[in-house]
């Protein structure tokens, strides 16, 4: 069961329709943000436990 170009673009029109232009870059910067925090937590690089180097004076 594999997609054709034709299931693509209706997915994408139905998208459009329900999300509206304005929403569609928000979304995908939501969902590029939730993949690399996966991707971190899989490997084991978590930003919280990432030592912030002091400043020196």
């Amino acid at each position: 069961m594999k997609l054709g170009w034709v299931e693509i673009v209706l997915i994408l029109a139905v998208v459009l329709l329900l999300f509206g232009g304005k929403k569609i870059p928000e979304l995908m910067k939501g969902l590029g943000k939730g993949i690399r925090d996966f991707k971190d937590a899989s490997k084991g690089d978590d930003p919280a436990n990432k030592e912030v180097p002091s400043e020196e004076k």
